[in-house]
């Protein structure tokens, strides 16, 4: 008879895919179990580097307590780090001339919160933005992206400190503590660089040098510079 034995095949249609179906669902186990397993090995993997990263955030944000020396006069550094430049140059911005300049480079080991260097008080401050050249590079202090901070001293007495933060490669984010007319004594924490990044220190001429190329610095500590 016409169309006979369509609806036998149709349920052996029905009986195969659902056979299939049910196969399917072990081996859709298993493959589960796969995945999760392979999911399971990289969440520890993950685990391990974001523990490797949190102990390595903790250690570079670390902020100790300087130190810091005693006696009249004297310029410490605002920076931790080694010192690779000292020189002259004009600064027409708050020094409003030529003067003295030592500059620092911190490197991501380095603590990165700075002091202030001497006694006194925020009389300028300046954001300018820039590049992101590697603050190994002395020439990145014209161009890349910085914070100056010009301070009034009152020990030495009246005397202008120029502070530049300076962003590297790494360092995308400078953050001040401080603001125009903010007072501060010698060694406060004035500010926070993140990651690599350098610092320089201006002066007048009347500052006595007191460090040298190559110089390892500890913010709030160690004497720079002294009037005399």
């Amino acid at each position: 008879m016409k169309h006979s034995g369509k609806a036998r095949k149709a349920a052996f249609k029905m009986i195969i895919i659902t056979l299939v179906l049910v196969v399917l669902v072990p081996i859709a186990g298993v493959l589960a179990t796969v995945i999760g397993l392979s999911l399971l090995a990289l969440f520890w993997i993950l685990l391990a580097v974001w523990c490797v990263f949190a102990l390595f955030t903790l250690y570079f944000f670390r902020d100790p307590n300087a130190k810091v020396p005693a006696g009249a006069g004297l310029v410490v550094s605002p920076g931790h780090g080694k010192v690779d430049v000292i020189d002259t140059l004009t600064e027409p911005q708050f020094m409003n001339g030529e003067c003295q300049r030592i500059s620092m480079f911190l490197s991501v080991v380095d603590v990165h919160v700075q002091n202030a260097p001497v006694s006194g008080k925020v009389a300028y401050l300046k954001y300018t933005e820039g590049q992101f050249l590697n603050a190994m590079k002395t020439e990145c202090a014209t161009c890349n992206e910085n914070v100056y901070i010009g301070i009034q001293s009152t020990d030495p007495q009246n005397e202008k400190i120029g502070v530049k933060l300076i962003a590297g490669v790494l360092a995308r984010r400078i953050i001040p503590f401080v603001e125009v007319g903010d007072e501060f004594a010698r060694g406060e924490r004035i500010s926070l660089i993140q990651f690599g990044s350098r610092v320089d220190v201006y002066l007048p001429h009347s500052a006595k040098i007191k460090v040298k190329i190559g110089d390892r610095v500890v913010g709030g500590e160690s004497v720079l510079a002294a009037f005399e």
